[in-house]
This record gives C-alpha cells, structure tokens and sequence, in this order.
C-alpha cells in the first residue's frame, strides 16, 4: 500500500506503507511496573460553540477511548495537560470528565489532575487564595471518589515569593487528601507559564524544596511524575526519593531507557505519549514482565523518534499530534479539537507523524489511515 506525500517544496513523492500493526496485548492485573495513559478529549464538532469559547466535547467517544486505554490494563491519568487542561478544558469541564470517567469506569486505576485553574492567575494575590482553590478542587474529585494527581498551578507562580510558601501550599493541601497523591512536576516547555516553579529557575535549588515537600509529607505522597524532558534530572530525583514514593517519568523522550532502570532503580509511567501508543506500551511492559527486556525495548525504542516529534518545541503543541494519530486511527471521526488546536502544527509535521507510526506498527487500520491522510492532504491542497 502507498500514498503520495509531499516533501517540504510540496512536490509529491511516493511512500510506501510498511509497517505491520501491533495486536492488542493487555497488560495482566499485576504489572511489573504501574502505566498511566494521560488521555485526550475528543471535541463535538457539530456543536455551535466557538472553539476559543466553552469546551464542546463528544462524550461517548471520549469515553470510548478511555475504555480503550483501560481494556489495555493501563491506567488514565484524567483531565491532564493531554486533554488540553488550561488549554481549551477548563475547571468545570475537568470536573465534568472526571465524574463521567469515574461512572464508566469504576474499578479503573484513575489519577485525576487537581490545580487552580478556575483562578485567572492575574487576579490571585496571596498563596492562602492559591490554597483555595487547590482545596476546593481536591474536595469535589475526592467526593466523586477520585484519586489525585497535584498539578502544578500557574497561580502559584504568580505569588509564591520563596520556597517557603510552596512548602505551605502544599503542605496545607496534602492534609486535606483521603489517600496518597501523585505530584507532578511539570516543565515551562509544556506550560511556559510555570517558569521557576518551586521558587528557582535552578534545578539544584528546585530539587531541594521537591524533596522537602516529599520528606515532610511522606505518608501523603504516592510518588511524584516529573516532565522535564532530561533523564538525568529524573535519575537524580528517582535516586533519593524516600523508600515506598514511586517516581513516574512524565519524560516523552526517554521512557524505555527510565521505564527499564537500573541497578538503582526503575520508573513507573504516567506519560502523555501512552495515549498514542497505548497498544505499545501495554505489549512492551507486559514483555517486561515476562522478563523479556530485549522484547520490551525492540517494541518501544522505535517509538523513541516518533514521540521526539509529537512532543517537539514548542512542546505545549504535543495534542495536536496525539489527537492527530486518535484520528487516524479511528478513535473519532474528525480531527477537530477543543480551542482550534488542529491548526497549531504545520503539515511536514502530520506527514512525518504519519511516516514514522507506520513504522512503529502504530497505524492499527492502514487503510483507514491512508484515507484520513489523503483527506488532509487535499485539505491543504496537497
């Protein structure tokens, strides 16, 4: 099989598919390691909102999807950064996803993100408002019977002086928490707004004031999710963290090789690349356990470029692949997304995609695929 993509001069060149798709394998009850899938949301394209307006989203295929994920054994990491949180999903849809992933999916593992997004950063003046609104976010998850995942809070960054009143935030708000969270440490290449989170531009400085949070409220903490795109930085964190707090790589550039581990140690995943790849991941972690560590690797090292191109800079586009390959593979019938987004990546960008998933084994319905493609080709006229 084989279509007509264009080079960067817009001359068309032949491609052929060649690519075999990966079977379903789920993961077993037990895993070696613990796999989040952060999920995307699928928008309604018929609804008459604007998309820079109120979220319109196609509920039954975004439920469809995390069935998906969840029939693989992964968990979902729900109402993240992939689902566009503060991109285009605000508060009350967030809130809205996570009650309705909750009802379809009792018994699925389930991280839900909690923040401070119903704050316009510009308005908060003090970390006691920043401490409100993390408590009032915690308390409406918790009563729908989430778990959560601490998010990061633009509002924060905006009044935090020291790391003394990071310490308070997050000290007030872990003791509000009915079971151990997740905390998430997250880069300004996926959220330039978060520049200097804990206090410091400086990750020496940074790491410290991590640990003490980790240190002091041990008990709370069921481990911590960094997304700095450096795997020696996570290295050094994973190295010292207190027995019993798990790292989760949120790194989308070296997830074999930090999955894998060492001698020191290994991270478990909760990572934005796992949507797309969902039926790799599950495979790859299922052959680790089996002891199969050349498995695990010939199945997700070939995946490394591709995810190199998703998450390229800027960085905070990434959705716009992931939902992209949802497309292509049949998850929705549209590639339409919450806030315009579809238009924020260039067309080399969905071509290369399209090379280096069939590649992967990651196109599950080639022909499908190849007729979604030729769609977008004629819509730039290609």
């Amino acid at each position: 099989m084989k279509i007509a993509l264009p080079d960067e001069t817009g001359r068309k060149v032949d491609y052929l598919l060649t690519g075999t798709p990966l079977p379903p394998m789920p993961l077993p009850s037990d895993p070696v390691r613990i796999v989040y899938s952060a999920a995307h949301v699928v928008a309604d394209p018929f609804a008459a909102t604007d998309p820079s307006g109120q979220a319109a989203i196609d509920w039954e295929k975004t439920l469809e999807f995390r069935r998906y994920l969840a029939g693989l054994g992964l968990g979902i990491a729900e109402a993240m950064d992939t689902a566009q949180r503060g991109m285009g999903l605000n508060w009350s849809r967030s809130l809205e996803l996570i009650r309705r992933t909750k009802a379809e999916l009792p018994d699925a593992l389930v991280g839900n993100g909690c923040g401070t997004d119903q704050l316009d950063p510009r308005d908060v003046t003090s970390v006691d408002q920043v401490i409100q609104a993390y408590l009032e976010q915690a308390d409406a998850i918790q009563a729908a019977g989430g778990r959560l995942i601490l998010m990061a809070s633009r509002a924060l960054v905006q009044v935090a002086k020291t790391p003394e009143d990071y310490k308070k935030v997050y000290r007030r708000v872990l003791e509000s928490c009915d079971e151990p969270v997740i905390l998430h440490w997250l880069g300004d290449m996926f959220d330039p707004a978060l520049k200097g989170y804990w206090g410091t531009e400086d990750f020496d400085g940074a790491l410290e004031t991590v640990l003490s949070i980790i240190e002091d409220n041990r008990s709370r903490i069921d481990g911590i999710k960094i997304s700095l795109l450096d795997k020696d930085k996570e290295i050094i964190l994973r190295r010292r963290l207190p027995e019993g707090v798990r790292m989760y790589t949120g790194d989308d550039f070296n997830y074999p090789e930090l999955i894998q581990g060492d001698a020191q140690g290994f991270s478990h995943a909760l990572l934005g690349i796992f949507d797309p790849l969902a039926v790799a991941a599950a495979q790859a972690v299922r052959k680790l356990g089996e002891g199969d560590t050349a498995a695990f690797r010939s199945i997700l090292d070939p995946t490394v470029p591709l995810a190199r191109v998703i998450f390229r800079s800027p960085t905070q586009y990434y959705k716009t692949g992931v939902v992209f390959l949802a497309w292509l593979n049949g998850f929705q019938n549209h590639f339409i997304m919450l806030n315009g987004a579809q238009a924020l990546r260039p067309l080399p960008y969905f071509t290369e995609i399209f090379r280096l998933a069939d590649g992967c084994g990651l196109l599950r319905e080639p022909d499908l695929a190849v007729q979604r493609m030729n769609t977008l080709l004629a819509l730039y006229g290609a």
